[in-house]
């Protein structure tokens, strides 16, 4: 069983792997490729069935590394809107894991 405070380490994580694919990729080559990118998997598997609002805003705030602030302001929301919708992606992805 996967819990809310695993998925938000994973999300953390996932988002500190998009911000340096392109080394995490190039070490690849040279040593081994680092399990974050099997979690990566795992979570965009689970992302492509969500509903539209809350795919959009895994891309735009983990594999875009945007934070809430400016996704906020780029979508013309309220901080608190875009952390509900947050909320609403932790729940949808715990959901989804432990079904």
């Amino acid at each position: 069983m996967v819990t809310i405070k695993q998925i938000r380490e994973d999300l953390k994580e996932i988002r500190y792997y998009y911000s340096k694919q392109k080394d995490f990729d190039k070490a690849a080559k040279y040593v081994v490729e680092s399990s974050v990118t099997k979690k990566v998997i795992y979570y965009n598997e689970a992302i492509k069935y969500a509903p539209a609002r809350l795919y959009d805003l895994y891309i735009s705030l983990y594999t875009q590394n945007n934070s809430q602030a400016a996704l906020a302001e780029d979508w013309g929301f309220c901080n608190d809107y875009i952390k509900q919708l947050n909320k609403q992606l932790c729940e949808y992805l715990f959901n989804y894991f432990n079904n």
